[in-house]
């Protein structure tokens, strides 16, 4: 099996977005720009949100335009229609992000839809975006558990699942939205997924409410994926999502993968930087749990 672990950074995006503390765009662009310097090389830089919504997004268009594109370095912003992407496709950005839940209830929460006038939305947006030639993600929240329905029924997130894809999604990333799920679940649906879609559609989007995402993420791994989303820091959480804790820790992610001896392309010292840079200076209160046993060595050294 495949021990290459790929990492898609969200800290730009999911994990500012319900930060109560605003960083404005020469911030985020040199947040961005550390964690290139750290390794990573797929990095979602923001969502083309309207601000009212999402204060903390306000300026993605410059943040887009103020970034240094390299060979092999994909940006990801995150569009919630046609006119996010009109906006993404004038700031310069080739790599989007399309989004909906796996329930009802998160959905209409969410987006003011239901499940079906997402698809067709979300249908009509990735057309465009193919058109333009661009790279799409595809995310689905709450698979494991949502804050309004409860259980969610596997056999739905496939189905929507399905269809994501055939939009022309590179890959779907499975968003565990509220940490509601536990080892057997992750396991459970990852092997569903994954027979279903095959190793390179599938990625895993996990938040740590439970202090379960890194158990979570190590059954995955056993099960095949090798795509998993993280934020600097264990930043974040979902603002339509009541109860959702922060995303896990990319360096949390990091340590646990070198332990198994899997592949990864990140810098542990560079990517725990940037997370004191954003405790010791930018004043946020931070969730992952390697960061503190980082800063004591660095200290005894």
């Amino acid at each position: 099996m495949n021990d290459e672990v790929r990492f898609i950074e969200v800290g730009p995006r999911d994990g500012l977005q319900n930060e109560e503390q605003i960083l404005d765009v020469a911030e985020r662009i040199e947040m961005i720009e550390s964690l290139v310097e750290a390794g990573a090389r797929d990095i979602e830089i923001g969502s083309f949100v309207h601000p009212r919504w999402v204060p903390q997004m306000k300026g993605t268009d410059e943040v887009a335009r103020g970034l240094e594109h390299q060979e092999g370095l994909r940006y990801w912003a995150l569009v919630p229609n046609l006119k996010g992407l009109e906006r993404a496709v004038a700031a310069g950005v080739d790599h989007v992000a399309i989004f909906m839940s796996a329930t009802e209830a998160h959905n209409q929460s969410n987006l003011n839809r239901s499940i079906t006038e997402s698809l067709q939305a979300l249908e009509e947006t990735a057309r465009q975006a193919r058109a333009e030639s661009m790279t799409i993600r595809a995310y689905l929240s709450v698979v494991f558990g949502c804050p309004f329905e409860g259980e969610v029924d596997f056999d739905v997130v496939l189905d929507i699942g399905e269809k994501l894809l055939d939009m022309g999604a590179e890959h779907l990333s499975l968003g565990d939205t509220i940490g509601a799920g536990g080892p057997r679940e992750i396991r459970n649906g990852c092997r569903r997924a994954l027979d279903k879609f095959g190793a390179k559609k599938v990625a895993l989007h996990l938040h740590d409410t439970q202090g379960l995402a890194l158990a979570n993420a190590l059954v995955a791994y056993e099960e095949g994926i090798r795509l998993f989303d993280g934020a600097v820091g264990g930043m974040g959480g979902c603002p339509y999502a009541p109860g959702a804790a922060g995303n896990v820790a990319s360096e949390d992610l990091l340590n646990l993968f070198e332990h198994l001896g899997a592949s990864c392309d990140l810098d542990m010292d560079r990517l725990c930087r940037v997370a004191q840079w954003l405790q010791e200076e930018k004043g946020f209160c931070l969730g992952g749990r390697y960061l503190d046993y980082w800063r004591a060595n660095q200290e005894s050294d």
